[in-house]
């Protein structure tokens, strides 16, 4: 395998474990880590399309998970 491949492999297997975190900000995290990794598997290939929708991935996901797991506030 080269390394190009075992970095997807490995960006794909973060992205399938963050369905199995229960904590909706792990899950997130975990995503934004997966996306992380993604861009590296798009330098590594010079893909830019890759690069830029994990960029845009990792840094949503990141964003959403600063109060993902914060309590509903009851509306007035």
């Amino acid at each position: 395998m080269s390394g190009p491949d075992a970095i997807g492999w490995v960006a794909t297997s973060l992205f399938a474990a963050s369905y199995f975190c229960r904590d909706p900000r792990a899950m997130r995290l975990t995503q934004a880590l997966a996306a992380v990794v993604w861009i590296g598997y798009g330098v590594a290939l010079r893909a830019a399309p890759v690069i830029v929708a994990n960029v845009v991935v990792a840094g949503l996901a990141a964003w959403s998970s600063r109060g993902a797991s914060a309590p509903a506030r009851p509306r007035p």
